[in-house]
């Protein structure tokens, strides 16, 4: 069973938040976990979706340009949680995995290799 820090857990939940869209499983396949994981996390911290728009209804409907930047800035926010969320979990990752049993680095590894020099 894998352990993941707090701060993920709490980003992962509210992720699930921010897009009221989305299901469980399509927000769990985009941080690469478990589904019933991301539900008893949800569950845990009793977090709840908004229902429907709370927002007033504007006199005037939105031209097409504002819509499609409305619609932008949240494809925005919403990959941008996103991006945060996957960097955080890929620094965790990459501070339990082991690539090379040597200290070497992988600059020093590639260096020596014939194949591997950049033509300038």
């Amino acid at each position: 069973m894998k352990n993941y820090p707090p701060q993920f857990k709490a980003d992962a939940v509210a992720l699930y938040q921010s897009r009221p869209e989305a299901t469980i499983r399509q927000v769990a396949a985009d941080l690469g976990i478990n589904p019933e994981t991301l539900r008893n996390w949800v569950r845990a911290a009793g977090a709840s979706r908004p229902r429907g728009h709370r927002a007033e209804v504007p006199t005037e409907p939105p031209t097409p340009l504002e819509a499609e930047n409305a619609a932008l800035r949240k494809k925005v926010r919403e990959l941008e949680e996103e991006r945060e969320i996957l960097r955080k979990a890929a620094k965790y990752f990459a501070g339990e995995t082991r690539w090379c049993s040597s200290p070497r680095s992988v600059e020093t590894i590639y260096a020596a290799s014939p194949s591997a020099r950049v033509v300038r």
